[in-house]
């Protein structure tokens, strides 16, 4: 791994206390479960993204960590639970992810809506940034997400058109435009938010071809990050992207119209999340 991905193990015991207070709360985090470089730096901040939904995902991306396979029922009491640990941790902004649940006829858009609920119940100062999949493109399924109250709608484009087949099969790459073309239509007043990878194959004119793609369906804010194997039978990493790379991605897609962009080896769609959400809001997105 070059020397600009290699990081200092660190043993801090607020990352201990958030490990004890999830598992007694029987609450999974994308942190966890996705195997995030992140993990003790956000923990450490007493920041988390929450994975609902339990941690089985229907989908066989090669791309991802979350164990895969026949996920169990939808825990009704699940969403209080998050909310618990949000006050708990005394979260100002909070970002619910999920397993894709293709199994579930509204792709387990209710108990996002529920668990938005349960958090303004018990924090209602807190922001809210959902990180949804794609339901596979039922509208309704998405309004019921954005007539939550949500601040923020978040869904991941991954990667290159090019690399869907390779990488993410199931999924769709025009399906996934479309959804955060359809959320700043019904929904002009939440932020919209994307994600891409770096290093699994894709050039750099594919990737400010998804920048304009991004930016004409008014996308707010993008984040960009290398792609690290996160087992050894996943997608391999076809290159380890140059910092200097990631600044011209960064300034290459805020030239193609996306308004606010963070991109870097460890950015991930969570990243700092509530600073880009405060960044976008002050600029007037």
């Amino acid at each position: 791994m070059p020397v600009w991905l290699r990081r200092p193990v660190r043993h801090d015991p607020e990352v201990l206390r958030i490990r004890r207070l999830l598992a007694g709360r029987r609450v999974h985090t994308v942190c966890r479960s996705a195997g995030c470089p992140n993990l003790t730096e956000c923990f450490g901040r007493s920041t988390a993204t929450f994975l609902i939904l339990g941690d089985v995902c229907t989908r066989r991306c090669r791309f991802c960590g979350v164990r895969q396979g026949r996920p169990a029922a939808v825990d009704p009491d699940e969403p209080g639970r998050v909310a618990s640990v949000v006050r708990d941790l005394g979260l100002r902004h909070v970002v619910v992810t999920s397993v894709t649940r293709d199994d579930l006829p509204d792709g387990g858009a209710r108990q996002f809506a529920r668990t938005v609920h349960a958090v303004r119940r018990i924090t209602p100062d807190a922001t809210i940034e959902t990180l949804i999949p794609d339901f596979l493109g039922n509208p309704d399924s998405l309004e019921t997400v954005l007539d939550s109250g949500v601040d923020v709608l978040n869904h991941n484009v991954e990667t290159v058109p090019r690399l869907y087949p390779i990488v993410r099969p199931g999924a769709d790459f025009l399906r996934s435009i479309r959804i955060l073309e359809r959320a700043k239509s019904v929904r002009p007043d939440v932020l919209t938010k994307s994600g891409l990878m770096a290093g699994l194959g894709e050039t750099p004119d594919e990737m400010a071809a998804v920048f304009e793609t991004l930016a004409g369906v008014r996308c707010d804010a993008l984040t960009i990050g290398q792609y690290l194997m996160p087992a050894a039978t996943a997608y391999p990493v076809r290159e380890y992207i140059q910092p200097s790379r990631f600044r011209e991605y960064e300034s290459t897609a805020i030239r193609r119209g996306i308004p606010r962009v963070l991109a870097g080896p460890y950015v991930r769609s969570s990243y700092q999340a509530e600073t880009m959400m405060k960044h976008a809001m002050r600029s007037g997105v």
